[in-house]
């Protein structure tokens, strides 16, 4: 229990003694928040969920709301960043809160089912201690779904939901099927996790999705037929922004010349020096099965022109030379690390590709700025999609962008029939690859391309346009007015 903490009663009666200041709650139990945004990319836990929380919330907090962070306190030599109970983002009043619940060391997401509730019960005990409870409560994945129901039980604070990615799709991305079930289910918990996404969907007063195909496609999946209709109106569409102080194309940041250093001693290294020159196609993200780094390295290893055209770059994190080893890698990133380095060797695509090492958000944006800078492209091959943040980031740095036709890239880079970038099939190498080739071999339209990018951005993902949409239906759903 959180220390302080007043009698129900008075904690009811400061209920009806609002501020003029809305107060939002994150429920966000995986993964973990600090000032130094520890572990984001390197880690399944610790993606763009994590990025999109945190945008949101200080967009929020610019617009004049107050924002807490509920996530998980970890008290673990190993993961140290996360043992305070409490932490203000800086140049903000945003605060993450780091409730006790389960055992103290650090669980993967698949692990934390069975603690929600104690989760759910610290965050009511946190606002009991503070006297006043929140006005809306924002969770986000299945489990802060389903922490959201719990406490919604204990309080009564309603709360919107946003999955960022659904159980059902990930089990059909796997192939999950009866004779693979179980073993499915013992590492992905998908029983609890559809239990979880239904119940929540049942019990949200709002649903944000990022886009119309999330809302139509994912929300019709059989498996949560009954919970909610993809054409009920909780459902609201709120593209989903990019931090433009760090993703432009102007801005130098501090790692700007350590960015371009790396990406030259890169080159340098692994490149043939008769292919220095050439534009870049440029992969990054972590090394999982579902990115499809392998039907990249196919399409381009299968299509000569294209190799004429470019080189190659897959950025990594924690190694610094994968030609030499990559023991440092976890089993999946192995896994698939020894699958690229199979194609690369059976296909003698050593010399036009090659790797680098970035370790940042700011390294991430300085790369796209020189990759852009130099007629390259960013390549995003997933099997599937649900938003795509990376390929508004990309664009924002002035990188035109090739990206998978499944999911969110479809809407960002398609609208009214005009096109701001490049869709392609990934699970078709030929078509990966004829599509990377045409983007390549049009300068002109490449151009155009870069510079429609760059306006998209700014006109449509912008993170205080997604913090307006989500107070627009926080308002509405309360009876105030929006904005």
């Amino acid at each position: 229990m959180w220390e302080e903490s007043l009698p129900f009663r008075d904690f009811k009666s400061s209920w009806k003694r609002r501020k003029k200041r809305m107060r939002i709650g994150f429920m966000n139990p995986q993964g973990n928040f600090d000032n130094k945004d520890s572990y984001w990319t390197a880690h399944p836990d610790f993606g763009g969920q994590l990025v999109y929380v945190k945008e949101l919330a200080l967009a929020l907090d610019q617009l004049g709301v107050d924002v807490e962070i509920f996530t998980r306190r970890i008290e673990d030599p190993e993961w140290g960043e996360f043992r305070e109970k409490e932490e203000i983002y800086e140049n903000s009043g945003v605060k993450i809160i780091r409730i006790p619940f389960g055992p103290k060391g650090f669980l993967n997401k698949e692990k934390l089912w069975p603690y929600l509730r104690e989760y759910a019960e610290g965050v009511s005990a946190y606002y009991e201690g503070q006297g006043r409870r929140p006005d809306f409560m924002t969770a986000h994945y299945g489990d802060g779904g389903l922490s959201a129901v719990y406490f919604k039980e204990l309080t009564g604070v309603s709360f919107s939901f946003t999955a960022h990615s659904l159980g059902a799709q990930k089990m059909d991305k796997l192939k999950v099927s009866k004779s693979n079930e179980g073993d499915m289910n013992r590492i992905y918990r998908f029983s609890e996790r559809i239990a979880a996404e239904r119940r929540t969907m049942e019990e949200a007063s709002l649903i944000f999705v990022s886009t119309n195909q999330e809302r139509m496609n994912q929300y019709a999946h059989a498996r949560y037929k009954g919970a909610v209709s993809p054409e009920d109106e909780k459902i609201k569409v709120v593209p989903p922004g990019v931090n433009l102080k760090i993703f432009n194309t102007h801005r130098e940041n501090s790692e700007e010349a350590r960015t371009q250093a790396e990406l030259h001693n890169s080159l340098k290294r692994d490149l043939r020096e008769d292919r220095f020159g050439l534009p870049i196609i440029f992969i990054s993200g972590r090394l999982e099965k579902k990115k499809n780094h392998l039907g990249l390295v196919k399409a381009y290893g299968e299509n000569p022109p294209l190799q004429q055209r470019g080189n190659l770059l897959i950025a990594l994190r924690g190694v610094k030379d994968p030609y030499r080893g990559y023991q440092t890698l976890k089993d999946e990133e192995k896994a698939v690390m020894d699958s690229l380095m199979d194609g690369i060797n059976r296909m003698d695509m050593k010399g036009k590709v090659a790797f680098v090492t970035l370790e940042s958000q700011e390294q991430l944006a300085a790369a796209y700025r020189w990759i852009g800078n130099t007629g390259g492209l960013l390549a995003l091959p997933s099997l599937y999609e649900p938003f795509g943040l990376a390929v508004v980031e990309a664009m924002a740095c002035g990188l035109v962008v090739a990206a998978t036709k499944n999911g969110g890239p479809s809407e960002i880079l398609r609208e009214k029939g005009e096109a701001f970038g490049f869709l392609m099939n990934p699970e078709d190498p030929g078509d990966m690859g004829k599509v990377l080739e045409k983007a390549l071999g049009d300068q002109k339209l490449w151009q155009c391309l870069r510079k429609k990018g760059i306006q998209r951005v700014h006109q449509k993902y912008t993170w205080e346009s997604t913090a307006k949409g989500y107070l627009k239906g926080i308002k509405e759903h309360l009876g105030e007015k929006p904005l």
